[in-house]
C-alpha cells in the first residue's frame, strides 16, 4: 500500500512538473504534444553486437579481428540467440517509443551446422523476422566482413586475390538479399550497411590499386537492384583501426564519392573521424548530394572506442541538425558501441535514451533562436542558445516515458538490476 501511494505521489508529481514546462514551452510558441508525438516517429536503430560483445552465433571460434577490440569481463554476456533476444526484450522495455535492431550476419541460427559466410540465406534469419514481428520492430543488416580466415590479413573486398575478393562479394550479396526479405516481411526498408576493414599497417606504396579493387567489388556487390521499399544501401568509411593506421582502404574520401556517383546511403559513425571533426557539422553538407544518409551513434574517447553515448554537446548537435534538417526523414538512426565493463542491457539502455533525450531537446529549441538568426542578430542568437539550456526539458522527458509506459529517471536501473540477479547470474 505504501509503495501504491508513493507511486501515485511521483506521478501526481510528474503531471504537475509537465504542466509547468508545457506552459514555458507554450510561451516560446512550441506546442510540446506536437513535439512528442514527433519523437514518438524516430525509431533508433539497437546494435544487437553490445549483447555478446561482437561474437555472433556461428561456432566457428573466430576470433574478434578487424581493428575491433571490446574490453571488460562483466558478468551476463548473452551465449545464445535465445538469451541476446531475452536481454534485448528487457532493455526494449525500458525504452520510449518504438525502435528497431540492427543484426550482423554472424548473428544467424544455423541450427549447429557449419554455414560459411558465401552461404548464409534469409532462411537463417527467419527466426530473427518471426521475433521482430512480434515486438513490431523493424530490422537492419550488415554484412560480416571481420573475424574470419578469408579476413586474417586485414583485406576483404579491396584483396589481391581475386578468390578472397569473390568469396566476400558473394557474402555481401547474400547479406543484400537478407536484408531484401527482412523489410518485406516486416513491411519496413531494411538498411543493408557495408562496413570492411581493409587497410594498411605500415605505409603501403600503392593505395590506388586496392581502391580500385573495392569499388570494383562494390559495384559487384550492388549490381542487382533490390526493391528500396524492401533493402537500402549502405556504405561505411572509417579513419582506421587497430592493424589499419597507415591506410584504411575505406575511407571517408572514397566512401564519399562512392556514395555521391552511385546513390548510396553514406553511414556516418561518429567514432570513425579524427577527434577534433564533428559529426553534426557533416550533416547538413551531406544532404545537398545524398537522397538519405546513416548515422551510427557512438562515442569516441580519442578515437573510435565505442564508448556508451551519453548526453555530451557533440551528441546535443548532432541531435539538432538531424531535427533541423530531417523535415523529410531522409536521416536513418542507429548505434555502434561495445561495453563488456558494464551491464550489457544498461549499455543498451542509457545510450537509446540519452540519443532521445537529445533529439527531444533539439525538438524543443525556441524558434526564436532562427528568426534571430535570419534577420542577422547573432547576439540574441547567442543570447537565446544560452537561455535555452535551462529550459525544463526534462519535466518533458519524464512526462514522454511515463506515458509511455517506461521507467522515469533511473528508477530503469532497479529493473535491470533485477534482471541481473534473477537472469544473468545464472550464466556464470
Amino acid at each position: 500500500m505504501a509503495r501504491k501511494t508513493m507511486l501515485l505521489k511521483k506521478s501526481r508529481r510528474i503531471q504537475t512538473t509537465f504542466e509547468f514546462a508545457r506552459d514555458a514551452y507554450a510561451e516560446l510558441g512550441i506546442d510540446v504534444a506536437q513535439t512528442l508525438t514527433r519523437l514518438r516517429t524516430l525509431p533508433i536503430s539497437l546494435h544487437c553486437w553490445q549483447g555478446d560483445d561482437v561474437g555472433g552465433f556461428e561456432g566457428a571460434g573466430n576470433s574478434l579481428s578487424g581493428g575491433i577490440a571490446v574490453t571488460g569481463n562483466y558478468f551476463g554476456k548473452a551465449r545464445n540467440v535465445e538469451e541476446l533476444r531475452s536481454d534485448l526484450e528487457q532493455a526494449l522495455a525500458l525504452i520510449p517509443g518504438k525502435q528497431r535492431l540492427n543484426l550482423h550476419a554472424c548473428y544467424g541460427e544455423f541450427g549447429g551446422k557449419k554455414v560459411d559466410r558465401n552461404e548464409i540465406t534469409p532462411e537463417h534469419f527467419t527466426g530473427w523476422i518471426e521475433w521482430a514481428k512480434v515486438h513490431n520492430l523493424g530490422l537492419d543488416f550488415n554484412p560480416t566482413c571481420f573475424a574470419h580466415p578469408n579476413s586474417n590479413d586485414g583485406f576483404t573486398l579491396s584483396h589481391q586475390d581475386k578468390g578472397i575478393r569473390e568469396f566476400w562479394i558473394e557474402h555481401c550479396r547474400r547479406s543484400r538479399e537478407i536484408g531484401a526479405a527482412m523489410g518485406k516481411a516486416l513491411g519496413t526498408p531494411c538498411i543493408t550497411n557495408v562496413w570492411v576493414p581493409d587497410g594498411f599497417k605500415e605505409t603501403p606504396a600503392d593505395r590506388l590499386a586496392p581502391r580500385q579493387r573495392l569499388a570494383e567489388s562494390l559495384d559487384a556487390v550492388f549490381k542487382k537492384k533490390l526493391p528500396a521499399t524492401d533493402n537500402l544501401d549502405a556504405v561505411e568509411p572509417k579513419l582506421f583501426g587497430i592493424g589499419a593506421e597507415s591506410c584504411t582502404i575505406g575511407s571517408h574520401e572514397f566512401y564519399l564519392g562512392y556514395a555521391i556517383t552511385r546513390r548510396k546511403l553514406l553511414c556516418l559513425d561518429a567514432g570513425h573521424f579524427h577527434p577534433t571533426e564533428s559529426v553534426a557539422d557533416k550533416i547538413s553538407s551531406l544532404l545537398l548530394y545524398l537522397p538519405k544518409i546513416l548515422l551510427h551513434v557512438s562515442r569516441g574517447v580519442r578515437w573510435d572506442s565505442d564508448h556508451v553515448v551519453t548526453f555530451t554537446d557533440e551528441l546535443q548537435s548532432m541531435a539538432r541538425e538531424i531535427i533541423a534538417h530531417d523535415p523529410a526523414n531522409r536521416i536513418h538512426l542507429g548505434l555502434d558501441y561495445f561495453d563488456a565493463s558494464i551491464n550489457r542491457i544498461a549499455a543498451w539502455v542509457i545510450g537509446t535514451r540519452n540519443l532521445l533525450r537529445a533529439l527531444l531537446v533539439a525538438l524543443l529549441e525556441p524558434s526564436a533562436i532562427r528568426a534571430a538568426e535570419l534577420r542577422g542578430d547573432n547576439t540574441s542568437r547567442l543570447a537565446l542558445q544560452e537561455e535555452a539550456r535551462a529550459l525544463p526539458f526534462g519535466a518533458v522527458w519524464d512526462y514522454y516515458c511515463e506515458t509511455q509506459g517506461v521507467p522515469v529517471g533511473p528508477a530503469w536501473l532497479e529493473e535491470v538490476k533485477s534482471y541481473e540477479k534473477r537472469v544473468l547470474i545464472q550464466r556464470i
